[in-house]
């Protein structure tokens, strides 16, 4: 099923209900939206002459455009190549020519970025506001072409740190069963109900749109563009029954802010991407109330392994409350999750493993890399790279990604139970651990700090909750932790930036 009969049923049933919104003011509403993304469908198969399955990017900020522009991607039967608009040129050339896009959407100033590393297989580069842009309004609007499930709907980029970025395959199926699941168990949607878009609707935020479409939801833009504490609150005043999907990072910086708005109109606010400190849950849960959720997922199975819900963040007289805090939750009903050791045998309950899943919600596959797919996808689970542990309750609680645990002495140690530990330092604003290669015990614990916390409390804190041998071996004080364009701490990079500290240590 194609995926834009959901605009088009909700522009049919619905035409003069709000869908789309630039800051507090209404721009479009379905039937407007409906229309919009048939016209362009029209010029997509018959001035451009592309046919179903073409691949169609946009690099672009957010907007209200964008949405016109991904269901008339779809619409056309094509898949659509959305692209975080913060990649420089020549990250933005790889994707279109790994992908194959045939035409590419761009925001003004971005098209200048992308024009000089446009592969040869680009036909068209389009700036979203241009007369081009606009011409296509003009084009005869046509049906939805029919598809399949199976077929593809998202070619999603992962944000590696390594490496080139792979392309996950999302599927009509796969959007359907991720917005069903996350409409039935995360954040139940009803007409005139609002989502904020402050995180790039490229990735985590755009992959709530289809919800909210068929739930006939207002989809709201920041007039900026981007995700600015003071304007949120000015906009969660505006709108009532307001979402928004956040990193750990932005939900921090919303608890920090000096501003304030009226928390009675927020209906969840949902983090991803990576866990949340309890310290700052805790923290967010005082100011906010009872109105936070949590997803664990990848691009791969987009936004869906497992959540903990609203009941379960504020449940404070559960006995194990704070446990499950700091757990990534339940299964989302639409997939099996299991822990394994590294022959792919699950493990024992309590007992850490690679977090495998299963289920429609799972990727087809990544773009013309077969060799990645079979690594990935082996055994008919998707092997996550994360690694995690069940508790007796079916909670699942994620230790680090495997490729960031530490062994020292043999034992090993995974830095976020570190990491936890030292948040709770209240000089701390946040902190990273790494290991660094020593000749004696493999690696030693190193803690990259944000904050002017005195050793000796740091040191007194760690060997007051956690075993001696996890207790970092060295504190290096910084400015600023290095991050993607996600939020997500980039150990990596900081790895990297160790090795150079040490070489240049006397």
């Amino acid at each position: 099923m194609n995926s834009a009969l959901w605009l088009k049923r909700s522009g049919l049933s619905h035409p003069s209900m709000p869908a789309a919104a630039l800051g507090t003011r209404v721009v479009m509403n379905y039937g407007e939206l409906a229309g919009r993304a048939a016209r362009i469908a029209g010029a997509l198969r018959n001035t451009f002459k592309l046919q179903p399955g073409d691949r169609v990017a946009i690099a672009a900020k957010n907007s209200p455009d964008f949405l016109a522009l991904l269901y008339g991607i779809w619409h056309a039967g094509c898949a659509a190549v959305p692209a975080n608009a913060k990649l420089h040129g020549a990250e933005l050339g790889y994707i279109l020519e790994h992908s194959g896009a045939r035409v590419c959407f761009a925001s003004s100033g971005i098209d200048s970025e992308i024009a000089p590393h446009a592969p040869g297989s680009l036909q068209r580069l389009i700036t979203i506001g241009s007369a081009e842009y606009e011409a296509l309004f003009t084009a005869d609007a046509i049906d939805v072409a029919p598809r399949d499930g199976a077929d593809l709907a998202w070619l999603f980029y992962t944000s590696g740190t390594t490496g080139k970025p792979k392309g996950a395959m999302l599927t009509h199926r796969n959007l359907s069963i991720m917005s069903h699941a996350y409409g039935s168990e995360v954040d139940p949607v009803s007409p005139g109900d609002a989502i904020l878009h402050a995180a790039p609707m490229s990735h985590g935020s755009g992959l709530y749109i289809m919800q909210h479409v068929a739930r006939l939801g207002v989809q709201v833009v920041p007039e900026s563009g981007a995700f600015e504490p003071d304007e949120v609150f000015a906009l969660i005043d505006r709108w009532p029954r307001l979402s928004m999907f956040a990193a750990p990072t932005m939900i921090k910086r919303l608890v920090e802010a000096k501003g304030d708005c009226n928390v009675a109109n927020i209906r969840t606010l949902i983090w991803g991407g990576a866990p949340m400190y309890v310290a700052d849950t805790l923290r967010a849960l005082d100011r906010f109330g009872p109105r936070l959720a949590q997803i664990y997922g990848q691009g791969e199975s987009p936004m869906t392994i497992t959540y903990l819900s609203k009941q379960d963040i504020a449940d404070r007289d559960h006995p194990r409350w704070r446990e499950r805090l700091a757990s990534s939750g339940k299964p989302y009903a639409c997939v099996d999750v299991i822990v394994t050791d590294a022959d792919d045998n699950p493990v024992a309950t309590g007992e850490s493993g690679e977090i495998l899943c299963s289920g429609d919600v799972v990727m087809a596959g990544y773009w013309q890399n077969d060799e990645a797919t079979k690594a990935s996808l082996r055994g008919g689970y998707l092997h996550t790279g994360d690694v995690g542990a069940f508790d007796a309750e079916g909670y699942l609680t994620l230790k680090d990604r495997s490729k960031d645990l530490i062994i020292s002495g043999g034992s090993n140690i995974y830095p976020r139970e570190v990491e936890e530990v030292l948040l709770t330092h209240p000089a701390v604003r946040e902190v990273s651990v790494i290991g660094r290669p020593d000749a004696d015990w493999g690696e030693a614990v190193v803690a990259y700090v944000v904050g002017a916390a005195p050793l000796k409390e740091l040191d007194a804190l760690c060997l007051s909750h956690i075993a001696r041998f996890k207790r970092p071996k060295d504190y290096v004080f910084v400015d600023a932790l290095p991050k993607n364009n996600y939020g997500k701490i980039l150990k990596t990079e900081l790895r990297a930036q160790d090795a150079l500290l040490k070489r240049d240590a006397p």
